[in-house]
């Protein structure tokens, strides 16, 4: 069965984007700030908050996702973000806005015509599926996490 496969892949895929992103979010706490800020959503003290937070957040459910650790809840999470992110991005593009995700670090105010909201909005409903795929088939292949969870009772 392709199954135990398909989930190795999406927890690799969805862990190493949110690795990765967290990573070079970190790198520059000032910038990720910025980042948050630019949307214009929060005031500016809860903006830097999560400018500050989300990195950490963002590596630490990467990394159980990479490993096959609390899989469904960290997909719970990484999907959430990612829908978040579609959110964000969505009223950034229908205010007019002319900003950089800062999904990967960066981010802030970029010159009219240089932005990619729907590539940014088309890879985060792709990440979201990998994560809905992820809550209902956690258990694939070379994850630590082999404890079966209630309704998992027909996986194999």
């Amino acid at each position: 069965m392709a199954q135990p496969w398909v989930t190795l892949v999406a927890r690799l895929v969805l862990g190493g984007v949110l690795l990765l992103a967290g990573y070079l979010k970190e790198q520059s706490p000032s910038t990720a700030q910025m980042a948050v800020r630019a949307y214009r959503l929060l005031p500016v003290g809860i903006a830097n908050f999560f400018g500050l937070a989300l990195p950490w957040l963002e590596i630490g459910a990467g990394i159980l996702l990479i490993i096959g650790v609390t899989v469904r809840y960290a997909s719970i999470f990484g999907g959430s973000l990612m829908l978040l992110f579609v959110g964000a991005i969505s009223q950034a593009w229908a205010r007019g806005l002319s900003i950089d995700c800062g999904c990967f670090g960066g981010g802030g105010e970029v010159a009219a015509g240089h932005t990619q909201y729907l590539q940014e909005i088309l890879r985060d409903l792709g990440l979201t599926a990998a994560a809905i795929f992820l809550f209902l088939y956690p258990h694939g292949k070379l994850g630590l996490d082999k404890a079966k969870i209630q309704g998992d009772e027909n996986e194999q």
